[in-house]
């Protein structure tokens, strides 16, 4: 069986969705970044990143958002969340999720995790002050350019759309005016509304058992 490693209000949300998606049999492993449990000896072991998400399956650990989706779109291709049989279309989620791991992720880092980057106070509030707009012209150029359609590749909802919503999930508090990345929002509140999203959300939200 499957286990992931998550916290709530992270980026693990992606993968517990797609898992969900996919009507895989796993189980999950919560973890408090208050307590600082991703900082301690036993999950270092699992993930020396001390990070999350964490997937444990029957061949080895994997680490990285679009690696575990790329893998959960692979191992179950019935649920159709990526077009794994196609190399082009395949390789075209794959940048999408990259821009979000790379580009997106790292921009809205900046106003929580500066001291990743740099020690002195100064240069993290500026980091801070300039999150609304780094993260803002990255989403103004998914809204532009990389929404195809309904669902982020087209017509077909995939892995994509799980990592976009997860990471939009953060707009309004990272200072972003969503007025102007209307369809970003509409595509947001779309995939709220699926079963498999309400349920990941409700597990990580303690609202079911």
């Amino acid at each position: 069986m499957l286990e992931l490693y998550y916290a709530p209000h992270t980026c693990a949300l992606a993968s517990h969705i797609a898992l969900e998606e996919a009507g895989a049999a796993y189980e999950t492993v919560r973890m408090s970044f208050q307590s600082e449990d991703q900082k301690k000896p036993g999950y270092l072991k699992i993930n020396p990143k001390a990070r999350v998400p964490s997937l444990v399956t029957d061949k080895g650990i994997l680490t990285e958002t679009p690696a575990i989706l790329a893998f959960v779109a692979q191992t179950y291709p019935a649920a159709g969340l990526a077009a794994v049989g196609d190399p082009f279309e395949f390789a075209r989620a794959q940048a999408f999720n990259s821009y979000l791991c790379s580009t997106v992720h790292v921009a809205h880092a900046h106003r929580m995790r500066g001291h990743r980057w740099v020690d002195e106070e100064a240069a993290i509030k500026a980091m801070q002050k300039k999150v609304p707009q780094t993260v803002g012209d990255a989403f103004a150029l998914i809204e532009r350019e990389m929404l195809a359609g309904p669902w982020v590749m087209g017509n077909t909802y995939t892995i994509c759309d799980a990592y976009l919503f997860t990471l939009a999930q953060w707009l309004e508090a990272d200072g972003v005016d969503v007025s102007k990345i209307p369809r970003v929002i509409e595509h947001r509140r779309r995939v709220a509304e699926r079963p498999a999203v309400k349920k990941a959300i409700a597990e990580e939200t303690n609202l079911v058992s």
